[in-house]
């Protein structure tokens, strides 16, 4: 069974991965890419990068550096050992021949 952590950042992984591929399709490459769709052509006829495409830029890295963490913070949850079981309570049982007063004979029992 799963840990919450476990489960958690695996959730979180995912979300992130396709945040990141989202960011990466709208880069413009050589041939524009989708980015061309939001009007992102427009910058690599004016020549230079817009702010714009610095600023994806930047939060492409954030999301990489995040999702490059995830999976470290993944790797270490599974490797920890998986904590033990609490041991049950066992209480002792105390024979009649420990206990102080009583005898090994069993006690009378009437005839009728």
């Amino acid at each position: 069974m799963m840990t919450w952590p476990i489960l958690t950042l695996s959730i979180v992984l995912v979300v992130l991965s396709l945040i990141l591929t989202a960011f990466i399709l709208l880069h413009k490459g050589r041939g524009g890419g989708m980015s061309d769709l939001f009007g992102g052509g427009m910058s690599t006829a004016m020549g230079g990068t817009s702010s714009a495409e610095r600023t994806l830029d930047r939060i492409t890295i954030v999301v990489g550096v995040l999702w490059v963490m995830c999976i470290a913070g993944l790797l270490l949850l599974y490797r920890l050992p998986a904590p033990a079981p609490a041991a049950p309570v066992v209480t002792p049982s105390v024979s009649a021949s420990e206990t102080p007063g009583a005898t090994d004979t069993p006690a009378p029992t009437a005839t009728p």
